[in-house]
């Protein structure tokens, strides 16, 4: 609609982000006080950025093969994908992670765990998208219409 407030600028938009977003941070810190760091490294961490990069992945490719990111395709990509997976995922704390292991003296392990959540969320974003690319809903096919000869036969 013209003059319409673009998403960023709705106050209804952002609350619903915050919410998401509050929903997949209690998610993160609940599995990461279950399964507490080791060594230093935070595998749980780990796995879910990784994990939290594939469901994004999946959500944005199946839902742009759904249409325009308007209405209620772009409500649920703001609340799942911005809220919900963007406070699940975090890279603060895997920044945090690597620099205690570096300031440790642990330069193997830091390097390799930063290298291995940015490398295998890689790969998990591409697997996401090439899961929804799959299985993407079909499009009605037209059957082809008969073509007549001038003659009459066909």
């Amino acid at each position: 609609m013209p003059g319409e407030r673009p998403p960023h600028l709705r106050w209804s938009m952002l609350g619903l982000v915050a919410l998401g977003g509050a929903i997949g941070t209690a998610v993160r810190a609940l599995l990461a006080e279950a399964f507490p760091a080791h060594d230093g490294i935070s595998w749980t961490i780990l796995a879910i950025n990784v994990v939290g990069a594939f469901c994004l992945g999946l959500l944005l490719e199946a839902l742009a093969h759904r249409g325009p990111d308007v209405g209620r395709r772009r409500t649920f990509r703001l609340v799942v994908g911005t809220g919900v997976l963007g406070g699940f995922t975090t890279y603060s704390t895997l920044a945090d992670d690597t620099a205690q292991l570096l300031d440790a003296g642990h330069w193997t392990a830091g390097g390799g765990y930063a290298l291995l959540t940015v490398v295998l969320g890689l790969l998990a974003v591409g697997a996401g998208v090439l899961l929804a690319g799959a299985v993407r809903p079909k499009r009605a096919v037209r059957p082809k219409r008969a073509v007549r000869s001038k003659g009459g036969a066909q």
